[in-house]
């Protein structure tokens, strides 16, 4: 009997409900785009798995002991829990490793079936011995780590979109050729120290559809052409959106699609296996968060199925 490809989805109610109160808001997103997509017919409850927890071997691959035992403990430095941007707890860090898994466990699955996606994810701005920008555990880094460990890839193109840089996966392989790092965000915008990734785009505040998707239509091809990756991810963050209040860029709902169905496009043209974290996006209408990023899980299942 043939097993039928299907498109699988991490997603644990932890990602939603181990967030403070006054930090909520912005993370209903986690509850409400697989209600969406359940409720519209994309996906049914077969689509979606839920992660355990991440091996600690995987967290030290990638992390160092000293950070990673102090924040299991609950006694990070203050000052560090403050770049974090929440307030430290078990559950929180519980969080982390659930969705460090999540990610993982999406390797596999876009091995199989040529893509899978986790709800959340695409914690890039946390770094081999520190935390900040609401990211404890880099879980492409780990991933990333876990895929070349395992020969399941020899050479990672990470695609991060989000309208932040991420600085942490840029320090985490600035050493390590494996992994190619390729950041598009906006120029004037979080965080004001930027790392140095393989190739960094910086983009204008209020860089609009054209310009903006102009850029990735040139770059993103020929990156894969010189790099010849056998594995991708895509930080797919929809704070890009000129409804964001954080992002700074100038971005439709209708171009953030576009991004997405372009990178997805080169990912089946060149027989990539890609796995998708959710990102950054931060609108005041929850409605646009949710929107955005359902579009990208209605590409992966129109293009990929």
């Amino acid at each position: 009997m043939v097993q039928t490809k299907l498109l699988k989805i991490a997603y644990s109610s932890i990602y939603q409900h181990s967030l403070p109160e006054g930090h909520r808001f912005p993370m209903l997103k986690y509850e409400l785009i697989p209600e969406q997509l359940l409720y519209e017919g994309t996906c049914t409850s077969e689509n979606f798995f839920a992660p355990k927890t991440v091996d600690e071997k995987w967290i030290l691959r990638t992390h160092n002991k000293a950070y990673w035992e102090d924040l299991k403990n609950l006694c990070l430095d203050p000052k560090m829990i403050r770049k974090i941007g929440f307030p430290l707890s078990a559950e929180l860090v519980l969080r982390e490793t659930i969705i460090t898994q999540g990610t993982i466990d999406c390797c596999h699955f876009a091995l199989e079936n040529g893509i899978a996606m986790n709800v959340a994810g695409g914690t890039h701005h946390a770094y081999t011995d520190r935390g900040e920008g609401f990211c404890l555990l880099n879980d492409v880094g780990i991933a990333s780590n876990y895929l070349l460990d395992n020969h399941l890839a020899t050479k990672i193109l990470v695609i991060d979109l989000d309208v932040h840089q991420g600085n942490g996966t840029a320090q985490i392989f600035q050493n390590e050729p494996r992994v190619f790092t390729f950041s598009m965000h906006g120029k004037e915008n979080y965080p004001l120290h930027k790392e140095k990734s393989d190739v960094d785009i910086e983009l204008q505040t209020y860089t609009k559809d054209e310009e903006y998707l102009t850029i990735l239509y040139n770059i993103l091809p020929k990156l894969i052409e010189e790099q010849k990756p056998d594995f991708l991810f895509f930080v797919s963050g929809v704070d890009i959106l000129e409804t964001d209040k954080l992002g700074k860029l100038s971005v439709s709902i209708q171009g953030c699609y576009r991004r997405d169905e372009f990178v997805f496009q080169q990912a089946i043209k060149h027989k990539l296996p890609i796995v998708v974290a959710m990102g950054g996006g931060y609108s005041p209408q929850i409605r646009d968060i949710v929107e955005a990023h359902c579009n990208t899980f209605r590409l992966a299942e129109k293009i990929f199925f």
